[in-house]
C-alpha cells in the first residue's frame, strides 16, 4: 500500500508563495471541512460574518498517472479524508481511493512522533506499506520500527517541491524490493 498525504507531497504549499512549481496548476477549492474550519477561525477573530476564502491548492496533473503506475494500492492518508476523492482525485485523474479516517482527538506529538504515525501503524495492521508525507521525521521511523510488524517505508517529501521523479523512483524501488 502507498499511503499518500496531500498537503506537501501533492500540494507543495511551502513553495514560493507567488510562484507555483513548474507543471502545477492552481485550484481554488472550498471543501466543507475547510469552510467549517475557516468559519471557526474567523469567529475566533471576531469576524463571524466575513466570507470564507477558498483554499489555494497547487496540483500537478501528471501525479495521478504516476501514482497509478506504481505497484501499490493507493490510500489517502490526509486530513482531507473523503474530501480528497471528491475534490482532488478528479483533478489528478485518480479513481476514488480508500482513505484513513482519523480519530477526532489529535494527540500532541510525544518524543517528536507525528500524530498520524500511531494511527497509520494501527490502520496498517502489520501489512507492508509506504507512506509519503512532509511531516515524517526519524522519530516516526523509529516509532514505526518498534510498533509495526511488517515492512514499512516512511518517506518524507519536501513541501517546497512536492513529489518529484526521485521520489517516484524511490517508491517504485522499495515496492519491487518486497517482491
Amino acid at each position: 500500500m502507498l499511503l499518500v498525504d496531500v498537503d506537501g507531497p501533492l500540494n507543495p504549499y511551502a513553495a514560493k508563495p507567488c510562484r507555483r512549481p513548474e507543471g502545477y496548476g492552481t485550484h481554488r477549492l472550498l471543501t466543507p471541512r475547510w469552510a467549517a474550519a475557516e468559519r471557526r477561525r474567523l469567529a475566533d477573530w471576531g469576524l463571524p460574518g466575513k466570507p470564507v476564502k477558498p483554499l489555494r491548492v497547487w496540483l500537478n496533473p501528471d501525479h495521478g498517472p504516476a501514482l497509478t503506475a506504481l505497484p501499490f494500492d493507493l490510500v489517502w492518508a490526509t486530513t482531507w479524508e473523503e474530501e480528497a476523492n471528491e475534490f482532488l482525485a478528479p483533478l489528478l485523474g485518480l479513481p476514488a481511493l480508500p482513505f484513513i479516517a482519523w480519530s477526532e482527538s489529535r494527540p500532541r506529538p510525544q518524543d517528536g512522533v507525528f500524530w498520524k504515525t500511531p494511527e497509520i501503524v494501527a490502520w496498517a495492521q502489520g501489512r507492508p506499506f509506504t507512506w509519503a508525507d512532509d511531516q515524517i521525521t526519524e522519530a516516526d521511523r523509529a516509532w514505526t520500527r518498534g510498533h509495526h510488524d511488517g515492512p514499512a517505508l516512511l518517506h518524507r517529501v519536501d513541501p517546497r517541491t512536492g513529489l518529484c521523479a526521485d521520489d517516484f523512483a524511490l517508491l517504485a524501488e522499495w515496492a519491487y524490493s518486497l517482491a
